[in-house]
């Protein structure tokens, strides 16, 4: 008497909004998130990928070399690369869950505004494009091991360097 049960929300949904990521330490903590995530969905994908899957990871993968090579940053095409890995995993929950991150995601794209490209900033750029490349490769030869070390790899990469910035700043 006295208690009640509310219906569950018949829609539920994951999303992580702008003011969710206004400081570092959150984008940090979405990185770890993801790195959970992600790690899985790239093994997944090399195990499940199609041929369209890797033509559009390998399109993406130009548009990403088309913005360094115009000095552009390249926060669509690194998104949309991680998108595609959903995409590839063959399963909705991974490409909803992506879909719902959007480009605030990425955390280049929440924490700075890099244009115009300065050289160190270029470098770095390459530096991830050559850890899609590594992650892409793994996928094409459907290795999942190598596809999730791959990940793991990139994404702690870009935790790591976010740690030291938060450091340098206390």
């Amino acid at each position: 008497i006295g208690t009640f049960v509310l219906p569950q929300d018949s829609a539920p949904s994951f999303s992580i909004s702008a003011h969710q990521l206004s400081t570092l330490r959150e984008v940090i903590a979405l990185l770890e998130f993801r790195i959970s995530i992600e790690t899985e969905a790239a093994a997944l994908a090399a195990q499940r990928r199609n041929s369209d899957n890797l033509k559009e990871l390998r399109q993406v993968m130009s548009a990403f070399s088309k913005a360094l090579a115009d000095g552009r940053d390249a926060v669509q095409a690194d998104f949309l690369f991680h998108q595609e890995i959903a995409r590839a995993t063959q399963n909705q929950h991974f490409q909803q869950m992506m879909h719902s991150l959007g480009t605030g995601a990425i955390p280049r794209g929440r924490l700075e505004n890099a244009v115009p490209l300065h050289p160190d900033r270029l470098l770095y750029l390459r530096k991830v494009y050559e850890e899609h490349e590594s992650i892409l490769n793994a996928i094409e030869t459907q290795d999942a091991e190598a596809a999730r070390a791959a990940m793991r790899t990139h994404l702690s990469n870009s935790r790591d360097r976010l740690k030291k910035r938060e450091s340098a700043a206390i």
